[in-house]
Order: structure tokens, then C-alpha cells, then sequence
């Protein structure tokens, strides 16, 4: 129940924040509304309306907090305010904090209850507030130099004064319909203009990160000279030739001289007048064509603005258009080198990175990358690849095979492309790759395969040869051995002293003869036998002389008789 009665009251007091209880003989103040804050530039502003139009003398007092503060604080410039609106812009404070800010109604004694402002940041509420503008005029121009929103001491815009982007608003005071809008430097030239003319515009600010629009300024009016008598040289165009820079322009006249200048264009960005800046480029001064060639070492990498002036004796042209001049976009990539190494089924490249002046790499500046094509010799394929890197392998190709490759640098960068021509061609011969090897592997073993019964029968035959030369066979062919008996074969075999001689007797009596018939007979047996059985080699035993010695002993003992 207690709880209850807690929740209605707090309901109450927050449905009518203003309800206070009058003092003694006093009425009832109600606390102001529709409370905003204004914040332009350095400006902050607070306004409000009365709670009761109907009591007077009232009285209107602001405190505020910041977070460093535990207490509320009365807000400077806002204490006791007659009006409904109050400058607090003398408060020092940093526009990146939050700021909390309450306000109430006083009237003697009697007060009404806060009312407290949604707390905010100064530099998300701030509004941009219109520049300053000044101008100049010339017969077909306007100089414009704009200061930036803000006091010059300001603290809202005092990081950000050189990220302004201007927005311009021009027209002919004649023709107000006719309107030109163009993006400007704080220092800057509007061209194109037509002279004694009558024209006018306005300018705001903003902040591109931020998202932030700043408000128009007063509209300025101005009028254009009279036409000089030498006009200014006109299609003012640079162009990057190997090492050099070829500065051209266009003019009606001849025989007169010319001189350019440039200028960084960061100092564009500074507001203020840069004429003493603007410096000379060399070999660009007293010309008497109308372009120039100044060496690329000029200029640093970056941004810069060109104009050219023509000059006829005393008398002088007013400056050309400037032109703005990119290094990077003016850079000159000359084509990459590459080398081709054969390794077994595959080619592995080389790039070597183009070369500016002085022996500086190119991609020292910028990244460079390479478009690769890619294709066999004998064939109008062709493959294309990208890569970073300046070694790589092209793989898995055909053995014993010519590639080409030819390749080109390329800048990709966040505003712009460029490349390079292509390379030389390059052309390499793969060498054998494993299959081949595998192949010529099981050739090779084949190959001594079959060689080896070619080398062993060759090898058999001239051993034959050798043998039959040097060590002759004791067995004579089969052709000799038919023509000749055994028994002549055996007497070649004897030794000498072992020969058989022819006998020759002399026979008387016939008898005698029978007989030794009879027993020779007896003793061819035997002789066949006992050759048999020998295992004498070659000679037969000594038993057949002395048995024919015996016959012949019994012969002569015969005849004796």
C-alpha cells in the first residue's frame, strides 16, 4: 500500500512539474517552456517562453553542470533575465563535453520548479554560421577570399578551419535566374566571365566528415573590369614525357614571352592571400614558344597549381586559369623486365620492377601490381593472370615445350589507374619432367636388358676365336679322324724308341715259317687285348717287344738246328 501511494505521488510530480505550493500572500510560478538552444559558431543562445503571460516582474535565472562538476553552478549571462532569451557565449568550456542546463522562473520569493534541458554536446548542436567574404575584380575573373565561420579566436571551429568546403552561389545581377555553382578554395578565381558585368553571389561553409551545412552568407555584388589588351594564354596542359614534364598552352599572338609559376595546393586550403607563394618553374621563364620542359625532379610527389603569363614588352597579360597538377596521375611507369628460369615441367618468373630516374623504384611510391599473359608457342591461347608478387611458377606444363610470357605494371590507387606498356617477350623451352625421366629410365633398363644376350653371345664368340688361335684342341676333327684307322693312329702316337720296325728275315725252311705264322697270330690277339687294357696313354706295355724278342730268339735256334 505504501508502496502504492509512492508511485501516485511521483506521478504527480512528474505530470506537473511546475505545481509549487504559493508562499504566505505569494502565487503560484509556473517554470518556463519550449526551452531550445541555438548554437552558430561560437554563439550559444538560450531561449524560452513564459509559463504566464500574465504575471510581470518575473524573472528568469540558468545553471548548468558539466561532467567534472558534482554541483550545479549559475550559468554566467543568465541570472536573473527580464526577456526570454539569454548569451551565454563568455563560458569557457570544452564543445566536446556534455553539457546539462536547468532553468526556472523567480518572482520575489517565489520560484518555480526547474525545468531541465536534455543535456548535449556544444559541437553537434553548433550550427555553421555563414563566412566572410571579400572580392575582387578583373575583366573576365573574380578573385574570392573567404574567412572561415567563426570568430578568429573561436574554440568551436578551431580544429576544422582548413576542412571547410565553400559552396558558391553566382549569377549575373541581370539574370538572377541564371545560376552557376561551383566548389571553391578560400582563395580562389571564378572564370569564364564576361567583362563590365554586373555579378553577384553568396557562399556557405561545411564540414564534409562532420555532416554539417553551414548557412548562406550576405549576398556581395561586384563588377568586372574593362577586357585587357593582351589576353591571357588559354588550354594550359602538362604532360609526363620519360624523365621530363612538358608544360603547353595556347595563344592567338606570336612573338611574345611567356613565364609560369606554381604553387602547392595545400596553400589553397589556408584562407588569406598567397600571391608571394607562387614560385618560378624552371626553364619557364622568358619562352618565346608557347611550351616548356622542365625536369620531373621539380616536384615532390603531390598536388600543385600551374599558371602561365604572357608578356608583350611592359605590357603584361592578367594570369592564365590555374591549373591544377597531380604528380601521381602525371607519374610515367615504364614496362617491367622479366626473366623465365626452366625448372623440370615448369617455368619460374622473374619481374624486375621498372626504374624511375635516379635508380628510384617506382613501387617505392606506389603498389604496384602485374598483369601476366601467358601462352604456349605454337598455340593462339593465351592466359592472364594477376599478381603482386615478382616470383612466381607457372606449374604442371607440357615437358620439352616453348611458353612466352610477356607482363605490365599497374598502379590501382584510391582515385586513380594506370599502367604501364607491356614487356618484351620472353620465351623458354621447359625441360623433361618426371614422366619423361620415369620413361627414359625404363628405356634405358630396357635397353640393357636386351643388350645383355647381344654382349654374352659376342662375348662366347670371341672367346672361341681365342681359344681356337691360342690353345688349339689334341683331339683332331671328326673329318681327319674317319681317314685314318686306329692302329696307324696309334703308331703316330709312339714315341721313337718305341716304334715298330719293318723285320725282313731270310726264310729256308718253310716249316719254320708256319710257325711263326701261327704265332704271330697268337700274338695280334694278344696285342689287341693287352692295348685294351693298358692304361698307359699312348704307349703300349713292354711285354709285346719281349715277347717278339722270345719268337725271335726260338727262330734263330731253329734254323741253328
Amino acid at each position: 500500500m505504501l508502496a502504492f501511494l509512492g508511485a501516485m505521488a511521483l506521478v504527480l510530480v512528474a505530470g506537473a512539474p511546475w505545481v509549487l505550493p504559493a508562499a504566505a500572500g505569494g502565487t503560484n510560478l509556473e517554470s518556463p517552456r519550449d526551452v531550445e538552444v541555438y548554437i552558430v559558431d561560437d554563439s550559444f543562445i538560450l531561449k524560452w517562453n513564459r509559463g504566464s503571460e500574465s504575471l510581470s516582474n518575473v524573472t528568469f535565472s540558468v545553471d548548468y553542470q558539466i561532467p567534472e562538476m558534482d554541483d550545479w553552478t549559475e550559468l554566467p549571462g543568465c541570472q536573473y533575465i527580464t526577456s526570454t532569451q539569454c548569451d551565454f557565449s563568455s563560458l569557457q568550456l570544452n564543445v566536446y563535453d556534455e553539457l546539462k542546463l536547468r532553468i526556472r522562473a523567480e518572482k520575489g520569493n517565489n520560484t518555480s520548479p526547474w525545468y531541465e534541458v536534455d543535456s548535449f554536446i556544444p559541437f553537434h548542436k553548433a550550427q555553421i554560421g555563414p563566412p566572410e567574404v571579400h572580392l575582387e575584380a578583373e575583366d573576365k575573373a573574380i578573385i574570392i577570399n573567404i574567412s572561415p565561420p567563426g570568430t578568429k579566436d573561436g574554440v568551436m571551429w578551431a580544429m576544422d578551419s582548413s576542412s571547410f568546403i565553400y559552396n558558391l552561389v553566382i549569377w549575373k545581377n541581370s539574370s538572377p535566374a541564371e545560376e552557376r555553382t561551383e566548389t571553391v578554395y578560400p582563395t580562389d578565381k571564378i572564370y569564364k566571365l564576361s567583362p563590365e558585368t554586373t555579378y553577384c553571389l553568396k557562399v556557405k561553409a561545411r564540414l564534409r566528415m562532420q555532416r554539417k551545412v553551414g548557412l548562406y552568407s550576405p549576398v556581395y555584388c561586384i563588377n568586372t573590369t574593362v577586357e585587357n589588351k593582351l589576353p591571357p594564354p588559354e588550354n594550359i596542359q602538362i604532360d609526363g614525357n620519360n624523365q621530363n614534364y612538358i608544360l603547353k598552352w595556347d595563344y592567338k599572338y606570336e612573338n611574345l614571352t611567356f613565364q609560369a609559376q606554381w604553387l602547392h595546393a595545400y596553400l589553397k586550403k589556408i584562407p588569406g592571400k598567397h600571391a608571394d607563394k607562387w614560385k618560378q618553374i624552371p626553364n619557364c621563364e622568358n619562352v618565346k614558344t608557347t611550351q616548356c620542359v622542365f625536369p620531373q625532379s621539380v616536384f615532390s610527389r603531390g598536388i600543385y597549381f600551374i599558371r602561365v603569363q604572357a608578356s608583350n614588352g611592359n605590357s603584361t597579360s592578367l594570369w592564365s586559369e590555374e591549373k591544377k597538377f597531380d604528380t601521381e596521375i602525371q607519374t610515367i611507369i615504364l614496362p617491367p623486365v622479366i626473366n623465365l628460369k626452366p625448372v623440370n615441367d615448369s617455368l619460374r618468373v622473374y619481374i624486375g620492377a621498372p626504374k624511375e630516374s635516379e635508380n628510384k623504384s617506382v613501387d617505392e611510391d606506389y603498389p604496384l601490381i602485374y598483369e601476366i599473359i601467358f601462352w604456349e608457342n605454337t598455340s593462339n591461347i593465351t592466359n592472364k593472370i594477376v599478381e603482386k608478387k615478382t616470383d612466381f611458377t607457372f606449374r604442371n606444363l607440357k615437358p620439352l615445350t616453348v611458353y612466352c610470357v610477356r607482363a605490365r605494371a599497374l598502379i590501382h590507387y584510391e582515385k586513380w589507374n594506370k599502367s604501364s606498356g607491356f614487356s618484351d617477350t620472353v620465351c623458354e623451352k621447359t625441360k623433361p619432367g618426371n614422366t619423361s625421366k620415369t620413361l627414359l629410365i625404363i628405356a634405358v633398363i630396357c635397353a640393357v636388358l636386351l643388350s645383355i644376350p647381344v654382349v654374352v653371345y659376342v662375348v662366347k664368340v670371341v672367346l672361341r676365336c681365342v681359344k681356337y688361335v691360342f690353345f688349339p684342341s689334341s683331339k683332331p676333327p671328326s673329318a681327319v679322324d674317319e681317314c685314318f684307322s686306329e692302329h696307324l693312329l696309334k703308331n703316330l702316337l709312339l714315341s721313337t724308341s718305341a716304334e715298330q720296325i719293318e723285320r725282313c728275315f731270310i726264310i729256308e725252311n718253310t716249316n719254320a715259317i708256319a710257325a711263326v705264322e701261327e704265332t704271330n697270330d697268337v700274338d695280334e690277339d694278344y696285342k689287341k687285348y693287352n692295348s685294351q687294357t693298358s692304361q698307359d696313354s699312348g704307349n703300349y706295355s713292354n711285354e709285346e717287344d719281349n715277347s717278339g724278342s722270345g719268337i725271335s730268339e726260338e727262330l734263330l735256334l731253329q734254323e741253328t738246328l
